[in-house]
């Protein structure tokens, strides 16, 4: 094992461990959950937008190392930042999650979100690191339609 996975598995463990953002925010504050059957993963996500910011965010989450950190991660990537700046981060993640060889040129910018990238070698277990982000856009998508958010289930 190289001194990089090394590397990356105590920054997911870290998240694991000690997740950041955790709790929850009272009404109004959006509340969205998601879930992955198949690994027993459950999150509770609750966001407060302001002026196109997201500017305060809270989780519970159990379930795997991968997804728990994953929320945990993804939560200080996206927290405070502009929802447009948000999408091309959930852009970004996804497309390194997703590509088949290697990893985009765009996956520098994630910082320690690049550490999840192992993951590809387990192709069942891509779904528990992007359960947050999937239910992140869910959350995103309820706040510019004005409506509920619906529960997210992957599948």
């Amino acid at each position: 094992m190289s001194v990089a996975d090394d590397l990356y598995r105590e920054i997911i463990l870290d998240h694991y461990r000690n997740p950041r953002y955790k709790g929850e925010l009272p009404p109004p504050a959006l509340k969205v959950e998601g879930a992955n059957p198949l690994c027993g993963d459950e999150l509770v996500m609750y966001l407060e937008v302001k002026d196109n910011h997201l500017a305060d965010l809270r989780i519970k989450t159990q379930g795997c190392s991968i997804s728990c950190a994953s929320t945990s991660m993804m939560a200080e990537a996206v927290k405070g930042k502009e929802l447009t700046e948000i999408d091309k981060i959930i852009e970004q993640f996804k497309e390194m999650m997703l590509q088949k060889n290697g990893a985009p040129e765009s996956a520098e910018e994630l910082g320690d979100l690049e550490a999840l990238q192992g993951v590809k070698k387990y192709p069942v277990r891509i779904k528990c690191a992007l359960l947050p982000w999937n239910t992140l856009i869910e959350a995103l998508k309820a706040v510019r339609s004005h409506k509920p958010a619906e529960k997210v289930i992957m599948e």
